[in-house]
C-alpha cells in the first residue's frame, strides 16, 4: 500500500497509511479499537476503495485484478471463521470448490493440499476427516479456518485476530503453524489481540492510532519499544 487515504460519511478513517507486506515474512496490525484496522482489511480485499493511494499485488494494482483472481490470491481466517455443519472432509472440498476448478480441486484434495489441512488439526481429529464440524469447538475451528485459507496457495495470507477466544495451548498452535506457513514464502499481515506473541513471531509490525501509522519497525523493535509497550503492550 502507498498513502492510503479513506474517509466515510466525512469522518477520516485512514490518513496516509502505508505498508509493504513481503512474501515469507508475518506483518502484524495492532492497535486501540476504532484505529482503522478492519477498515484496512477491507480495503485490501476490495470491499472498499480508497480516496487516494494505491494499492498492489505483485506489482499490479488490485483495481486491475478480476475479483476471482483476487479472491484465489487472498485468503482470509476471520476472527468468527464459519465451519459449515457437514463432515471435515466437506468442508475442505466445499471451500476448495469455490476457487478452484474441479480438476484442480480433485487433484489437490488427492494430493498434497489435504494432507497439509489434515496436519493443521489438532490432536485427536488428525485422521478423522468424517467428524461433524458443527461439533468443534472454538479453536478447532480456527485450525481448519487456517488450514482451508492454505488450500488454495495464497500469495497473501491475513488472519483477522485469529486467536480470540482459544485456549493459550491452541493460541501457541496456531502461532507455531504461523511460522511453518512462513517457510513457504506466504506474505502474512495479522491483526491480533495477543500482541506480545505476536510481536515475538513478526519480521515487521505496524501500530495504527486514529486511522494513521503511529509507530511501524521490526517486531522485535516494537515489542522493546517503551512508547508501544505503555500504550499497547500492558507495560
Amino acid at each position: 500500500l502507498s498513502e492510503i487515504n479513506y474517509s466515510h460519511d466525512k469522518k477520516l478513517t485512514l490518513n496516509g497509511i502505508t505498508l509493504r507486506i513481503e512474501s515469507g515474512h508475518p506483518h502484524l496490525l495492532v492497535g486501540p479499537s476504532g484505529a482503522g484496522k478492519s477498515t484496512l482489511l477491507s480495503l485490501l480485499l476490495r470491499l472498499d476503495d480508497p480516496e487516494d493511494g494505491g494499492i498492489s499485488l505483485d506489482g499490479l494494482p488490485i483495481n486491475n485484478v478480476r475479483l476471482s483472481d483476487l479472491r484465489h490470491a487472498i485468503g482470509i481466517v476471520l476472527q468468527e471463521s464459519t465451519v459449515l455443519p457437514l463432515t471435515l472432509r466437506e468442508n475442505i472440498e466445499y471451500t476448495a470448490s469455490d476457487s478452484l476448478s474441479d480438476l484442480e480441486m480433485g487433484q489437490i484434495i488427492k494430493i498434497a493440499c489435504l494432507e497439509s489441512v489434515v496436519d493443521s488439526l489438532p490432536n485427536g481429529l488428525d485422521t478423522d476427516l468424517g467428524v461433524d464440524g458443527g461439533l468443534l469447538s472454538t479453536g478447532q475451528r480456527q485450525q481448519v479456518a487456517l488450514g482451508r485459507a492454505l488450500m488454495i496457495k495464497p500469495s497473501v495470507l491475513m488472519l483477522d485476530e485469529p486467536t480470540a477466544g482459544v485456549s493459550p495451548i491452541v493460541m501457541d498452535e496456531l502461532f507455531d503453524h504461523i511460522i511453518k506457513v512462513k517457510k513457504t514464502n506466504v506474505a502474512i499481515l495479522m491483526v491480533e489481540q495477543n500482541a506480545k506473541q505476536a510481536l515475538s513471531i513478526s519480521d515487521r509490525g505496524y501500530v495504527l492510532v486514529t486511522g494513521e501509522n503511529r509507530y511501524s519497525g521490526t517486531g522485535k523493535d516494537l515489542l522493546h519499544d517503551p512508547r508501544v509497550r505503555s500504550s499497547f503492550l500492558g507495560g
